[in-house]
């Protein structure tokens, strides 16, 4: 294969698909996701083949998590249809007026959102993200060129031609919905650096290694985050008992995902009332706490926190913890520190809260509540393609508006500038 002229074809292919889709009516393009949504289920029976191909093959490469994370059985199929449902429900993204303006000389000037063009996404492992990412794109009137992992390959392509199918049913342009039909890496190499000219904005999906060299390799917009270094400050005047749940949930509900807590941040003058029963809890569900010296000083057992861990994301049952000086040394902590992705804090102190609210600077900044909650679906945004930690465009979770730029319509009636 040719990759520098199958990427380019499949490019221009994606460019002619996105000026057709971005034209749909919100009725036309939930039809699509309508029928995107029967296709999966007639297919079925021949998306779990091909998954169970992949499966076959990744036994001896990949760990029990990792094949996991790779199924696609009945009950995730049916998560995927789902989603389709909850995507259906969200409004319209596209087309909404989001700043208007009359001037003096009788000329109207709208801003409204329209689409980006054509979306790229990198992705690893989890197969249902070909179509979730896909219904997010198309409801947002963008085309997308996915190229997954090679441990999913099967299945993606064959989600791909089932989704390609529902297109051509009602007698749309199946290159709305393109996949990178190669496991060559050199395909993502081209992709990142060489169609700037086809792909708008590219949203990395997987492990630190993924992102990371999606960042560094791209000449073309990148939305996503590097790292979910998460925080939880507990304040003097919050309660010792709701500081720890939100603690314990914050790191043991999910270990694995980016909205984890990974440090504790905890005020030098609630470590006697507060600390206890947070560790305690915390040991309770199975987790390694690593403190700084004060902690170790109270609790022995405790393994000494260096300062590597501060800037560790574990996504593991691991957490550190450091006694602070109050809301501002935490503060201090959290921007020497952070990854600029969720941090919480626990507090009743409104005066502290407030402060903690509007001086970090990370996408997502909550107060009394799990960093777990860092998501598109608990936010009320129905899906989301990813977290965003950067300060351009989008920030935090990506959802349908997310997916969206703006431009300029100015309506006259025969003016001229002076």
């Amino acid at each position: 294969m040719n990759i520098e002229k199958y990427l380019n074809q499949l490019g221009e292919n994606s460019v002619i698909a996105s000026n057709k889709i971005k034209s749909l009516t919100l009725d036309e393009k939930n039809s699509l996701l309508e029928s995107i949504s029967k296709s999966i289920i007639e297919d079925r029976s021949d998306i779990i083949k091909a998954n169970d191909k992949d499966i076959i093959e990744a036994q001896e490469k990949l760990s029990k998590s990792m094949i996991d994370r790779l199924q696609l059985n009945e009950e995730r199929i049916d998560g995927i249809i789902q989603s389709i449902e909850t995507v259906i429900s969200l409004p319209d993204p596209i087309g909404n007026i989001l700043f208007t303006n009359t001037r003096p000389n009788g000329m109207k000037v709208e801003r409204i959102s329209v689409p980006l063009g054509v979306v790229g996404i990198i992705y690893e492992s989890r197969p249902n993200v070909t179509v979730d990412a896909s219904i997010l794109c198309l409801k947002s009137g963008n085309s997308v060129i996915l190229r997954g992992g090679s441990e999913s390959f099967n299945s993606n392509l064959q989600l791909v031609k089932s989704m390609q199918k529902a297109c051509g049913n009602i007698g749309l342009d199946k290159n709305i919905i393109q996949f990178i039909e190669t496991t060559d890496r050199s395909a993502v190499n081209y992709m990142l650096s060489k169609m700037s000219d086809y792909i708008d904005v590219v949203v990395p999906r997987g492990g630190k290694g993924l992102v990371k060299k999606v960042q560094e390799s791209a000449k073309i917009p990148v939305i996503g985050h590097l790292d979910g270094i998460c925080h939880i400050y507990v304040d003097e005047s919050s309660d010792p008992s709701t500081a720890s749940n939100i603690v314990t949930n914050a790191k043991l509900r999910r270990t694995s995902i980016c909205g984890a807590a990974e440090t504790v941040l905890i005020d030098e003058k609630c470590l006697d009332s507060h600390l206890p029963k947070i560790i305690n809890d915390l040991k309770s569900g199975g987790c390694e706490i690593r403190g700084d010296e004060r902690c170790k000083e109270k609790f022995n057992e405790l393994i000494l926190a260096s300062d590597d861990d501060w800037k560790t994301e574990y996504l593991d049952a691991i957490i550190s913890i450091r006694v602070v000086k109050g809301v501002e040394d935490a503060i201090d902590h959290i921007e020497k520190y952070g990854s600029g992705h969720t941090e919480s804090i626990v507090s009743e102190n409104k005066d502290n809260v407030e402060q903690f609210l509007n001086s970090v600077g990370s996408a997502i900044v909550m107060h009394n509540t799990s960093t777990q909650f860092a998501d598109g679906g608990e936010f009320g945004l129905g899906a989301e393609i990813g977290i965003a930690t950067g300060k351009l465009h989008a920030r935090g979770p990506v959802g349908l508006e997310g997916l969206t730029t703006y431009k300029y319509i100015v309506r006259g009636n025969g003016q001229i500038r002076p």
